[in-house]
This record gives structure tokens, sequence and C-alpha cells, in this order.
């Protein structure tokens, strides 16, 4: 690796480490017209607009020392190519483009103008030399910000171009510094010098602190490194070893994060299934049509609150649950109540059914899909470390399922509903001889279910399209988790869920989406010729029976 230095960049005698330590000096965060006298600076600012790069660089190596509160704007808007210079009198100004006209905002005083072509300014231009200066003198200034995240991305920028020059600068930096996420990457930053520079003890504690981070340059570093001894070649390839062994783990970590997300739109579609089926018998086969009816609520209140995403989320979620209830309750009432008993007849008349509904979807809405915006607070990842993150709108989906599966036991526990249904699905004549109006608690029963699909199609839109056939992708997967965690079992259906999200994509890296469902639908099927009855039978006579 060879040393960088602003030296060899813009042929200039001080050398980078000199300018470091000059720039390390707290400057007075003041304008340049405010310091009587202060020549220099307003000379460097001047040069910008001069077409040679050479003295471009030496007045950024100026500015940057100088620190005056225009210094990073600047900087930021020649690197963007934002930055003009008047033709007139050679003042800076950034330049915003629209449709219709160009602004430009003076860097110091002065007036914002606005026309409608770029007459009369010229764009300021860098080369990728000056580029690389610029960014460089970027990375060091911004090490002093007082916030941690931009201080953490002034250490990144660095540690992709790591140079001994540096060091001294990270050093005394890392001392001072109170985010621990800044303070690893500065070590590795150090470490990733001190391995290239340094004699052997210390190229021995560089690999030991390597060996300790997941960063990619410290991987690169490790790879590129030339022992001077056979010990220290092997500390190194165990350092990478050690290095690939987290990476791995924390690859399988996500892998399950992913699956949990998975399982959880499962268990939120399989749920009300399992409501149903296990209380009434009825193979409902348009439960994944009610779960397209909650997708399209939601994608409908957004439409209706265009300037409040963040919030429709929360609408669509009693929305979604309120529709497709209501929708469940006029099928059970118009449909399945003349059924019962008779499941065959219930398969294809919700089949039936499921087909209405999604014609009924075409001409409203038509074929095409559409999509939900994800609102800004799940949108973005949780970065936990360099290799694992945690994305918020999958995170949220966790909890959502949790929470919904949570309020569900409640309901089934503590209310009088709940009651009545344990009652009608353990045993429904006695049911009946006791007074409870088993019609009356089918109806609510299937309208439950029903509202439960739906708040599954809230969680589902925020993944995926919404269209008319977004339930199909999921009805028989919803049918795979009643089966295998126990027919009316809602703590079955809930692991069951999760285990068949994760086995999933567990399985998927290595055999593919397509081999994934099949090898998952072969082992349903072996595991019900050992337990026909699932993770967790149903109790009761009904269940006997």
């Amino acid at each position: 690796m060879s040393p960088f230095s602003i030296a060899a960049l813009v042929k200039k005698p001080i050398s980078l480490w000199l300018f470091l330590c000059i720039i390390s000096v707290p400057a007075p965060q003041v304008m340049a017209e405010e310091i009587p006298g202060n020549n220099l600076l307003d000379d460097a600012w001047k040069t910008l607009s001069s077409k040679n790069y050479n003295n471009k660089a030496k007045a950024l190596e100026t500015i940057a020392r100088q620190n005056p509160p225009q210094a990073l704007a600047v900087m930021k808007a020649m690197l963007e190519g934002q930055l003009y210079y008047s033709k007139h009198d050679k003042a800076l100004y950034f330049s915003q483009e629209t449709e219709e006209h160009y602004t430009f905002s003076p860097v110091f005083s002065g007036e914002q103008i606005s026309q409608e072509n770029r007459r009369g300014f010229k764009k300021v231009k860098v080369n990728n030399r000056l580029r690389s200066t610029i960014r460089q003198l970027l990375a060091v200034m911004q090490l002093k910000h007082k916030d941690a995240d931009i201080r953490l991305a002034a250490v990144q920028e660095l540690l992709k171009n790591p140079e001994l020059s540096a060091s001294h600068l990270i050093k005394k930096a890392v001392k001072s510094e109170t985010d621990s996420r800044v303070i690893t990457t500065m070590r590795t930053l150090l470490a990733v010098i001190q391995i290239e520079n340094g004699d052997e003890n210390e190229q021995r504690s560089a690999i030991e602190t390597l060996s300790q981070s997941l960063n990619s340059s410290a991987m690169n570093a490790l790879r590129d490194y030339q022992a001077p001894t056979e010990a220290l070649k092997n500390e190194a390839r165990s350092a990478i070893k050690k290095i690939n062994d987290k990476r791995d783990l924390y690859a399988k970590a996500e892998t399950v994060f992913f699956g949990l997300s998975l399982g959880s739109v499962l268990a939120l579609s399989a749920i009300g299934l399992a409501i149903t089926f296990g209380v009434m018998g009825v193979i409902n086969m348009a439960h994944g049509e009610l779960m397209m009816i909650g997708a399209y609520t939601t994608y409908v209140v957004q439409l209706l609150m265009p300037n409040n995403i963040g919030a429709s989320i929360l609408v669509a979620i009693p929305a979604a649950f309120i529709v497709a209830g209501l929708v469940g309750i006029a099928i059970e009432r118009s449909v399945i109540r003349h059924l019962y008993g008779r499941p065959l007849e219930t398969l294809l008349a919700t089949f039936g059914v499921s087909l209405v509904l999604q014609q009924t979807v075409r001409t409203i809405f038509s074929p095409l899909n559409r999509s939900v915006e994800t609102p800004e607070w799940m949108s973005g990842a949780w970065q936990i470390n360099e290799v694992l993150a945690l994305t918020w709108n999958r995170l949220y989906i966790i909890l959502f399922c949790l929470a919904v599966f949570a309020a569900l036991i409640m309901v089934m526990k503590k209310t009088t509903l709940g009651l009545q249904v344990r009652a009608v699905s353990q045993n429904r004549t006695m049911a009946r001889a006791m007074g409870v109006r088993s019609t009356w608690v089918d109806a609510l029963t299937f309208g439950l279910g029903s509202g439960i699909a739906g708040l599954a199609g809230v969680a589902l839109s925020l993944l995926t399209n919404v269209g008319p056939n977004l339930g199909q992708a999921y009805i028989i997967d919803s049918f795979m988790v009643v089966v295998f965690g126990g027919v009316g079992n809602l703590w079955g259906t809930l692991v069951a869920g999760m285990s068949l999200g994760v086995i999933n994509k567990l399985i998927e890296p290595w055999a593919g989406a397509v081999l994934a469902k099949i090898l998952v639908l072969i082992f349903i099927i072996l595991f019900i010729q050992k337990r026909p009855k699932g993770l967790f039978p149903q109790r009761g006579r009904a269940a006997e029976d």
C-alpha cells in the first residue's frame, strides 16, 4: 500500500500528517468575511473558480484548515456538481435545478437568483484526483462533528483508503470518542494501518484486533497481509477463519429473522383459518381472498390519507379487520350456514365465493397490481453490526403477529364470546343444551377468523404488491400450518407457522424457492403420517369424533 499524502496529490511541500495536525486544532467557527484581514481564506474561496486543479486543491486545503461554517457544504456541492460561480464577480453559488428553472443560492451573503437557464454562471469543475482530495478532507473534518453517525461515516470513509499519515489523528480522536461504534471502527482503522506498517509485535496486535472486526476492510487487510514470519501467517489465517465463522453465524441469524417474518404472515393467515375450521368444521377456500380484502383496504386507506402515510397503517389495521370481518359474516350467513356438516360442499361453495371476490376486485380496482407505500417509521433497517441488519418492516410484522395472537388469546380466555366458542368447538350438542346460541357463535367466529385474515393482508401488503391473486399464494400454506400445528389449536398454529417459515428460509439458499416448498410439503406429509392430529391436537368430544 503506497502512503497517501495531500502533497502527492497537489504537488505541495506540506505533508498530510502536518496538515492533519493543524486542522486537529479547533478553528474558530466564523464566516470568512467576519475576520478582518483574513486574505488567505478569501483568496482560497476565489481560487475555487480558477481552472488550475492544483491551485484548487491548495485552496481546499486552506479552507479545511480554517474550517469556516461553509466548508462542508461547499465541498459536498463540489462533489455533487452543484457548486457554481458567477462570471461577473466570481462569487460562489449553490445550484438547484427544477423542471422549470435554475435556482442559485449564494454561499455567503446576497440574494437568491432564479432563471430559466444557467446563463451568467459556470460550474466549479473537479477531476478524479480533486474528488479524492475532497473526500479525504471531508472525512477528516467530520471527525470533529457532534453527531456520532457523521463521525462514524467519516471513519468508514477513511477506512476505504487507510493511510499511515492519518493514524496519529485517529489515535488522538479515539481518546475523546464516546460512541462505541465509532471507537470500534477507529480501532479497526488503526489496526489496518498497523498491520502494514508496524513491527512484528504491532502486527500481531493488529491481527488480534482485526479478528474481532466484521468490517470488510479488516478481512481485506488480513487477506492481503504479507506476513514476515510463518507464525504471523498462521495467526492471520486463524483470524480470517474466526471472522468467517462470525459472518456465517450472523448470516444464519439473518436467515432465521427472515424466516420468522415469513412465519408471522403464515401464522396470521392461518390463525383465522384454524378458528373457523376448528370450531365450525368449515374448509374455507375463500380465506385467501379475505386476506386480499385486508390488503386492498390498506391500499384504499392510503389513498384517503395521502399526506399522512405514517398514520394510515395504524388506521388500516382496524379498518381491515372490520371490512374483512363483515365480509366473512356475510359469507357465513348467506352460504355456509346452509352447508354445516358437509365439508366437501363447503369447500366447493367457498371456492366459488373466492372466484366471485377475485372478479369483484378486478372490476373495482382493475387486474393490475397496486403498491402500498411503506411508512417512514417502518423503512430502513436496524444495523446491529457490519453484516447483520434487521429491516424495520419485517421486525414490526413479527411484533404485530405476536400482538394479534396475544389479543386473540385474551378474547378466547377472558370474554363470553371466547367461552362460548370453546364450548361449541369442544362439544356443540352440549353447548346448545346449555343455552348457547350456536348459530350466533358460528357467525361471530367466522367473522373473527375473517377479520384476522384481513389483518394478515395488512402485513402482507407491506411485503409485496397488492393484486387480485394475492391470497392464492398463501391459502395452501395456511392449510399446511393448520394441519401441522393441530386443527383448532391456536398455540399449535403459531408454533407451526413460525417453524415452517424458518425451515423454508433455511432450505431456500441451497434448494431454491420452489424445491424448498416441495420439501416442506413432503416433511408435513411424513409428519402427519406419524402424528395425524398435528403438534398440538385439539381436545374434547368433538375432536374425538
